[in-house]
């Protein structure tokens, strides 16, 4: 049992102007994606795991390899994200199953030596739906210069019967970032670093 991929799509921006002044270091947004067939589309399936098992790690090691070629190499992505939607004959859990397992993000976090764990989105639509990656740095979840979106989209998917597969990188924050990050304001609020929601 594999996936069958009926095409992978990259996407690229490069920002040079942000904000109406140039950037110092340009910053490199890039996601790869994965069009593969749903292999639970169209029927209610209780136990999705064995696709999560089958799939998972080689759509995690065929994305985390073509977005290292995009950025470089792993070590220059600072940001990471994944996301997916499924068609509309699938259901919000089969893009949850293919992303949120160990399986697939595993791959990914390790070539990038991350410490953070992937931020996310999954949604559901038809072809040309927006893909939306949200980003973090990915050793620091508190480090707010690295909070970004990238966001593109596929004219001709997911079909219905279809999931499209995401990983998204950066390779820096969002030009001139100064909003600073959160540990300054959960001391200004007396929040213990280590317990911040103070349960």
């Amino acid at each position: 049992m594999k996936p069958e991929i009926r095409k992978i799509v990259s996407f690229e921006e490069e920002t040079f102007i942000e904000g109406f002044k140039e950037v110092q270091t340009p910053v490199r947004m890039f996601a790869v994606a994965a069009v593969i067939k749903n292999p639970w589309a169209g029927r209610y399936v209780e136990n999705l795991r064995p696709e999560i098992l089958a799939y998972g790690p080689v759509l995690g090691r065929i994305l985390t390899d073509k977005i290292s070629e995009m950025a470089g190499g792993a070590t220059n992505i600072e940001a990471f994200g994944k996301a997916a939607v499924v068609g509309q004959n699938g259901e919000i859990e089969h893009a949850s199953a293919l992303i949120h397992t160990l399986h697939f993000g595993n791959a990914y976090r390790e070539a990038v030596e991350a410490k953070s764990f992937l931020s996310f989105t999954n949604t559901r639509g038809p072809a040309n739906t927006p893909i939306m990656i949200p980003m973090m740095d990915k050793n620091d979840g508190g480090r707010r210069s690295h909070y970004l979106t990238l966001q593109f989209n596929i004219s001709d998917a997911p079909g219905p019967d279809e999931v499209v597969i995401v990983l998204g990188g950066a390779t820096g924050g969002r030009p001139h970032h100064r909003i600073g990050d959160r540990y300054q304001e959960l001391k200004e609020l007396g929040h213990d670093i280590e317990n911040p929601a103070a349960v």
